[in-house]
């Protein structure tokens, strides 16, 4: 004789699968921006941290609603078929109950405002996928299914930040490095964000204009002049590929030495500006065809 089914359970445990869900993305998230180029602004580990678990709350009872209006009627859906057409069709059933209780609001949204095919095929799938993970989890009967699921959720979401991090530490995930460019790749045009160049030759002279850290639209108050005119340059390898710098002496321009990141196909060189430890950068990037 089968354990009777407690709905309530399922619910609370397909609500901790959401959330386990989300904090697992986070995880892999973070290890995922590690293997990347810096943005030009600095993530604030410390503030993202908070703002995450103030969210807690959210994302629980995001996951609570989901749980109640899709992966509770699945799950009682799956058992009406299991009974009628054996105990072993509930497995089967769920993640396609999942799917139907998800295309009409989800395709219908999509319809009402003119949404991309392919980016609603991916939601409806990724949805899908992941409330037909709480339904399937939620599934068996057992009085300590919440423990096991609070257990094991909690250890693969821990062991993926430690493995991975174990990972980029040991060189089995590519950890991002900045490209080793050379005197060579400088030659040529690098231009900022608003269209002002530093035109590098090979002959070791260099020429700006209107280069500057900052400006009066972007950073009002603290505005920083632009800088323009000719001088010389030097690419300095450094022993590895974290300390290569660029130096760049114009008169009137007191730079200290460039950085510089990117990647090969679209190596960057880079100011820290701001406030100390704000860890914004201003940079600037080969033009394309630039040599």
């Amino acid at each position: 004789m089968h354990q009777k089914r407690s709905y309530a359970v399922v619910l609370v445990v397909s609500t901790l699968v959401g959330l386990l869900e989300v904090a697992l993305t986070v995880v892999v998230v973070v290890l995922y921006v590690q293997t990347q180029p810096p943005p030009d602004r600095g993530p604030d580990w410390v503030e993202i941290g908070a703002d995450l678990v103030g969210t807690v709350p959210l994302i629980g009872f995001i996951s609570f609603l989901l749980s109640l209006v899709f992966v509770l009627p699945a799950v009682a859906l799956a058992d009406l078929l299991g009974r009628w057409l054996g105990r072993h069709a509930a497995w089967w059933s769920a993640p396609l109950i999942v799917a139907a209780l998800l295309t009409p609001p989800v395709f219908g949204y999509a319809a009402y405002n003119d949404t991309q095919t392919r980016a609603t095929l991916l939601f409806w799938v990724s949805a899908t996928a992941s409330l037909s993970l709480g339904a399937l989890i939620a599934l068996p009967r057992g009085e300590r299914l919440l423990g096991r699921v609070a257990l094991w959720g909690t250890a693969v979401v821990a062991g993926t930040g430690l493995f991975g991090g174990l990972g980029l530490a040991v060189g089995l995930l590519p950890a991002y490095e900045p490209p080793r460019i050379g005197p060579e790749a400088m030659t040529g045009t690098w231009v900022d964000h608003t269209g002002n160049t530093l035109v590098f030759t090979a002959d070791g002279r260099v020429t700006a204009s209107d280069v500057g850290g900052r400006s009066s639209h972007d950073y009002p108050g603290n505005p920083s002049p632009s800088c323009s005119g000719s001088g010389t340059w030097v690419y300095e390898g450094g022993r590895d590929v974290w300390a290569q710098k660029v130096r760049v002496d114009i008169p009137g321009c007191g730079w200290p030495a460039w950085g510089v990141d990117g990647t090969a196909r679209e190596p960057r060189i880079h100011q820290h500006i701001g406030d100390p430890g704000s860890g914004e950068r201003y940079k600037l990037r080969k033009a394309s065809g630039g040599s």
